[in-house]
């Protein structure tokens, strides 16, 4: 288990550990929790007909490992002398990938209260790749979607529509059901996914906070039982403002909310992961990009 891990295990407290790395004079980074290592560049194999991104495979122990060029991602110059060049091999949504930078700057711990949801201007408007922006020293940080930058470049290894589709004809349930999804990319499937699923009651928000905000709001209104104002929560991990972990906490220690149903949709769902959720209550935890599972367990917790 990496220190990135350690934290998000410790305590729901709402840190995280973030890499820095360069890519010319720009700073970026990945959670901790999604790097498995970090390793010198090495010569990979080309692989024909592949996206334009992928710079090739290679195999640095017991398994293939496709190599992402992210500085063309970006659009970004690469440098001539690469042989200084770094990979962040990353594990998330079950899926090992290694992303070329420049440089590594360091390891930073952050409160998840740090990090700044970037305006739709960032990196492509709505379908921008930033999920996060946090300020160290003099200099901004931009937090990648790199769960958008691999669904990008492969389709294949994010939500596929077309798992609920198989799933047959269901009926139609207008139970609310509240969101917490930082990804505007994945916001947006996840809630095309559950109208497919018969699901059209959807409370949508950016992040823990203002999830959490929401059912206060729904809780103050007594006119009305909570349970018919929400039925169930469906939480990202990651997330500016307040994580999944952190949500969880707050609703299953609340007295009012305990007995609402939690359901920590991530792509960084792990044995000891999954460990850390049920140890704060979470009802059930699914990885990404599992929406069918998703849509079964939604099935269960709200009849």
């Amino acid at each position: 288990m990496n220190e990135g891990q350690k934290i998000l295990l410790e305590s729901g407290t709402n840190e995280l550990e973030i890499v820095e790395f360069k890519i010319g004079n720009n700073y970026f980074g990945i959670n901790v929790a999604k790097v498995k290592e970090i390793i010198p560049f090495t010569n990979v194999t080309q692989v024909p007909k592949s996206h334009p991104c992928i710079r090739g495979i290679f195999k640095p122990r017991e398994n293939i490992v496709t190599v992402i060029d992210l500085p063309k991602y970006l659009n970004m110059k690469s440098e001539e002398d690469e042989s200084n060049n770094l990979f962040i091999i990353s594990h998330f949504n079950k899926i090992s990938v290694a992303f070329q930078v420049h440089k590594v700057v360091g390891i930073h711990r952050f409160s998840w209260e740090q990090i700044e949801k970037p305006d739709n201007t960032i990196y492509g408007g709505v379908e921008g790749i930033s999920t996060g922006i946090v300020k160290k020293d003099d200099r901004l940080i931009i937090i990648l979607d790199f769960e958008k930058i691999l669904t990008d470049i492969s389709p294949s290894t994010g939500i596929q529509l077309s798992d609920i589709q198989s799933m047959g004809p269901r009926e139609r349930s207008n139970k609310p059901i509240l969101i917490a999804e930082d990804s505007e990319m994945l916001s947006r499937i996840l809630v095309q996914a559950l109208h497919e699923a018969g699901y059209s009651n959807l409370i949508v928000t950016d992040n823990g906070r203002e999830a959490w905000d929401t059912l206060e709001k729904l809780r103050a209104d007594r006119t009305r039982k909570l349970t018919d104002q929400v039925s169930c929560v469906i939480t990202d991990i990651e997330m500016p403002k307040m994580d999944g972990h952190h949500l969880t906490k707050l609703i299953k220690t609340d007295e009012d909310l305990s007995k609402l149903p939690v359901i920590i949709f991530s792509s960084l769902i792990s044995e000891d992961m999954k460990r850390k959720g049920e140890s704060l209550g979470a009802n059930a935890q699914i990885s990404k990009p599992e929406i069918a599972n998703l849509v079964d367990i939604i099935d269960q917790l709200i009849l």
